[in-house]
C-alpha cells in the first residue's frame, strides 16, 4: 500500500512539475509582449516619467477589459485560471498574431481554437517551386477542407482527366464524390474516400459552426448522396500516409503512396507527395 502512495504523489508531483515550468513561462512571455506595444500603438497619451519601455500593466487590464489584480497575477505566472475570451482580449492588446496566440494558450493550458480566417486559400511561388521540383511525381499543396492550392505536372497528369476538369471546383473531396466512377482517378472508391471523409472530419472539429466550412459540408452532401452516408457515420482519422491505386491515363493502373508534408507559415496545409510503390521500370 506504501508503494502504491509513493507512486501516487509521484505523479501528482510530476504534473504540478509540468505546470509550474509553464507559468513563469508565461509570465514573461506577457512581459516581452507588453513591452514592445507602446502607448501610441493602441491611440494613447504617452504621458510623463513613463519607466516601463512599453505599456503598463494596468493598462494593459484596462485595454482588455480585465481586472489590474488578475492580469497582474497572470503575468505573475500564479496559479489563476483563464477563458479563451479573456485571452483573445489580452491578445488583442498586446497585437499578438496568430502564432503568437497559439502560444499564449498553450502557455496558460487552455485549448486553441484558430479564427475561420485563418484557413488558407492560395499558396505563394516558392511554394510552387517546390512542388515543381519534385515532379514528376505528383505534388499537390492541400489545405485542411481539400481545397486545392497548388499542383505539379504530375498531379494533374493524375487527376485532370477531361471528366474531373470539367466539374470545376478546386477541391479534391468535391471532385473524387461528383465524377462518375468510370471516371474517378482513384481505382478503390470505397475504401479511400472514407478515409479522406474521416481525416475532413478531424480537421472540421477545429472550424464547427464556421459559415464557410457549413456551407461546404452541406452543398457536398447534397451533391452527393455518397458523402452525406460517411459523413453521417461520424468516423474520424488524422492525415497519414497512405497506399492508393489510381487510374493513369497512358499507364495503366499505379500504386503510389501518399505523404503529407506540413508547411510552415500555411497553418492547416500540407504538401501531399505520391512515390510509386515499386520500381517504375518493372
Amino acid at each position: 500500500m506504501g508503494d502504491v502512495t509513493m507512486r501516487g504523489h509521484g505523479d501528482g508531483g510530476h504534473a504540478m512539475t509540468t505546470t509550474q515550468r509553464r507559468r513563469p513561462e508565461l509570465a514573461s512571455f506577457l512581459r516581452s509582449r507588453r513591452a514592445r506595444v507602446t502607448p501610441a500603438d493602441v491611440g494613447m497619451p504617452p504621458g510623463l516619467r513613463r519607466r516601463t519601455p512599453g505599456l503598463r500593466r494596468e493598462e494593459v487590464a484596462q485595454l482588455s477589459g480585465v481586472g489590474v489584480t488578475w492580469y497582474t497575477w497572470l503575468e505573475q505566472g500564479r496559479p489563476i485560471n483563464a477563458s479563451a475570451q479573456v485571452l483573445d482580449a489580452v491578445a488583442r492588446t498586446l497585437r499578438l498574431d496568430l502564432p503568437e496566440r497559439e502560444h499564449l494558450y498553450r502557455l496558460a493550458q487552455v485549448p486553441f481554437a484558430p479564427g475561420p480566417q485563418s484557413l488558407t486559400r492560395s499558396a505563394g511561388p516558392e511554394v510552387q517551386g517546390i512542388i515543381d521540383a519534385l515532379d514528376p511525381l505528383p505534388a499537390v499543396v492541400y489545405n485542411s477542407r481539400y481545397d486545392i492550392l497548388a499542383t505539379n505536372q504530375g498531379y494533374r497528369q493524375l487527376f485532370l482527366t477531361r471528366e474531373t476538369a470539367a466539374i470545376g471546383i478546386p477541391n479534391a473531396l468535391w471532385t473524387l464524390f461528383t465524377v462518375s466512377e468510370e471516371a474517378c482517378p482513384v481505382v478503390y472508391r470505397e475504401r479511400e474516400l472514407p478515409m479522406m471523409v474521416a481525416t475532413l472530419r478531424s480537421s472540421y472539429g477545429r472550424h464547427v459552426g464556421e459559415p464557410v466550412w457549413e456551407e461546404f459540408i452541406r452543398g457536398l452532401s447534397a451533391a452527393s448522396p455518397y458523402f452525406a452516408e460517411l459523413w453521417a457515420s461520424g468516423e474520424v482519422v488524422p492525415p497519414g500516409p497512405r497506399v492508393k491505386t489510381f487510374r493513369h491515363e497512358t499507364r495503366g493502373e499505379v500504386r503510389m503512396t501518399s505523404q503529407s508534408l506540413s508547411i510552415d507559415g500555411m497553418p492547416e496545409c500540407r504538401i501531399v507527395v505520391y512515390t510509386p510503390t515499386e520500381n517504375p521500370a518493372s
